[in-house]
């Protein structure tokens, strides 16, 4: 709608010959167009890209199990599965559609169904704050832009003990979230994680706001 309001405002100032204003309105709409395309970007190509970067990090074996929390309709789920042949890789989340668009467990399993990863691929319904999972069940648990939409900061903490508590001795974590995810470096230290740091992800995370990168924040469960 915005889009289409400065382009009908730029063409009737063409018209009537007022240059000042059809040349705001122009550039308004080119900075908005500009913004939707690398939201959609983020959202999906670049958010894939970023991920399948973090995954072949972590050079993993393929037997591996792998968590991940708040898996919404499942880009990054897939993406470790398909690292994992002889594993398995658990969605966990709770279908809230105002978080994803389009968000269902029906959804997530489909994907897994056309990803070809189907039977490797488990999804349950969860609540991050209460994982339905015995403790040190996964060598890797992964997040992608959840743990914010807890409310509370007892809730958000709540649910990085959780991460830590479903992890293995020596397991993985990498979560991706707004820039406040430093905070989690501290929760998680508390919680028994060590190598614990916060790297500022590149343009692919901007998400439609030039300058807006993301932080991924990495850390491993002590073995002691």
């Amino acid at each position: 709608m915005l889009l289409t309001a400065l382009a009908s405002t730029a063409f009737w100032a063409y018209l009537h010959r007022r240059c000042k204003l059809a040349g705001f309105a122009g550039l308004a709409g080119l900075a908005v167009a500009a913004s939707a395309a690398d939201y959609l970007y983020s959202s999906g190509s670049g958010k894939r890209a970023v991920w399948s970067e973090l995954l072949d990090e972590l050079d993993l074996r393929g037997d591996e199990d792998v968590l991940d929390v708040g898996c919404g309709r499942g880009a990054v789920l897939m993406a470790a599965a398909h690292r994992v042949p002889e594993g398995r890789a658990v969605g966990a989340d709770l279908w809230r559609r105002q978080d994803q668009s389009g968000n269902s467990r029906v959804a997530t399993e489909q994907n897994a169904l056309v990803e070809g990863v189907r039977d490797r691929v488990e999804v349950v319904d969860a609540d991050a704050r209460d994982l339905p999972f015995p403790p040190a069940s996964f060598d890797l648990v992964t997040s992608s832009l959840m743990i914010h939409n807890i409310k509370g900061t007892e809730g958000r903490n709540r649910a990085l003990s959780e991460i830590v508590r479903v992890l293995r001795a020596g397991g993985r974590l990498r979560i991706v979230d707004f820039p406040g995810a430093g905070r989690y470096a501290e929760v998680l230290r508390e919680a028994g994680c060590v190598d614990i740091s916060v790297r500022r992800l590149d343009w692919r995370t901007w998400f439609g706001i030039p300058g807006h990168h993301l932080r991924l924040v990495l850390a491993r469960k002590s073995s002691d």
